[in-house]
């Protein structure tokens, strides 16, 4: 049985845009069934808006990256938006992120994560 992981925008946008933490994720995720709330295309692509305003010469470059980014094969979901916002309320965590601690609890799913305020609310 292949191990279902719940995968954020800051571990998705590590590997796609070569950041040093990508080869530990990909070790990571290596053969798992990654699944995310619906919201990460929107946060991936955020990430990439901003990498290129802060970088435009590397535009061609970071778009290129973000288009990879439908090889991972990350089955988006639609998540309980009001545990959700209660889940938010009580880690302190955004209701994006919350969205992904929500959903890896309900399916009983290690989160992978880079944002350190997200990892605490796991434990």
């Amino acid at each position: 049985m292949t191990d279902v992981k719940v995968v954020d925008a800051s571990a998705l946008a590590a590997l796609l845009f070569a950041e040093p933490e990508a080869e530990t994720i990909a070790e990571r995720l290596e053969g798992a069934r990654l699944v995310a709330p619906s919201l990460l295309d929107f946060e991936l692509a955020n990430v990439c808006l901003t990498k290129m305003r802060r970088q435009p010469s590397q535009r061609e470059a970071l778009r290129t990256a973000f288009r990879l980014a439908d090889r991972l094969r990350v089955e988006t979901v639609a998540i309980d938006h009001a545990a959700s916002l209660d889940l938010a309320e009580t880690t302190g965590l955004t209701a994006y992120d919350a969205s992904y601690l929500w959903l890896a609890r309900a399916l009983s799913a290690e989160l992978v994560t880079l944002d350190r305020k997200l990892m605490a609310a796991v434990t």
